[in-house]
């Protein structure tokens, strides 16, 4: 076999275990596939279907009131009678465990939500994986990290109606498709060093999802080079389900081009 078919086998065969591994994470028991449902706190108690508990906020954050015969446990610990949770940063939660259920306590765009991850949600029981276009090396793009001046406070809408996120942006990733030179603003990534990028392009909405998709950007080295591998762009949580509270991307990051790599349109939504 020539060496460039190996490459190309070897190529494929790597994607495919990567995007099998983001698919079990996706479909982890307490996943997002797994929210019941979004519960917008106010300083009025309320009560949900699916969580235990009267739940509103106040000065001091989440207070919760478990009732007699209520399992709620947070820290290891039982909750009974009235909780207040520490105060949770904004994109920070916790998680509390009622039976074989999660309830996300989390705090976004400045307001409190619990969300209730049960493992039997049908959208969790029935998934069975999220297309995407055929691998290509043609996709794994070369880039080049410019850094700002200083980080940019970046507001950006959301799947919510009048919701916005603010990300603070570091940089900017340089990089041409076809000769055409674009741009795309980075976020910080989960680890050190390491970017997100935010986006959608020409075939969105029409085999991508509309919203937006999300790619990983590895920290680039001394000289900022950096590489896009667009067949690793991934949908995020609102692609499968309306229980999330997703940022769109920055204007500058609506690309006018066709990026026909990474994932397709979740079968969830092709089917409703």
């Amino acid at each position: 076999m020539p060496i460039s078919e190996v490459s190309e086998l070897s190529f494929t065969e790597d994607w495919a275990n990567w995007h099998k591994q983001h698919e079990a994470m996706l479909a982890d028991k307490h996943g997002f596939l797994a929210i019941t449902s979004l519960n917008w706190l106010t300083d009025q108690p309320q009560r949900f279907r699916d969580a235990p508990g009267t739940w509103r906020t106040g000065p001091d954050g989440v207070t919760v009131a478990v009732a007699e015969g209520e399992e709620l446990i947070t820290g290891g610990e039982p909750v009974h009678g009235e909780f207040t949770f520490p105060l949770i940063p904004e994109r920070g939660g916790i998680n509390a465990v009622s039976g074989d259920a999660v309830i996300e306590v989390a705090k976004r765009c400045g307001y409190y939500i619990v969300r209730p991850r049960h493992p039997s949600n049908p959208l969790r029981v029935n998934f069975t994986g999220t297309p995407a276009y055929e691998p290509s090396q043609g996709w794994v793009v070369p880039g080049r990290y410019v850094a700002f001046a200083e980080r940019r406070a970046t507001t950006v809408g959301s799947v919510v109606d009048d919701l916005l996120h603010v990300y603070d942006a570091p940089g900017e990733i340089r990089f041409e498709i076809d000769g055409q030179p674009l741009a795309l603003t980075a976020f910080d990534g989960m680890l050190p060093g390491t970017f997100n990028v935010l986006f959608n392009d020409a075939t969105s909405g029409l085999t991508t999802y509309a919203a937006n998709r999300a790619l990983h950007v590895a920290a680039p080295d001394a000289d900022g080079a950096v590489t896009l591998d667009f067949n690793r762009a991934v949908n995020l949580p609102c692609a499968f389900t309306d229980l999330a509270t997703c940022p769109l991307p920055p204007t500058e990051n609506r690309l006018p081009v066709a990026i026909e790599a990474g994932e397709k349109i979740p079968y969830e939504r092709l089917s409703g």
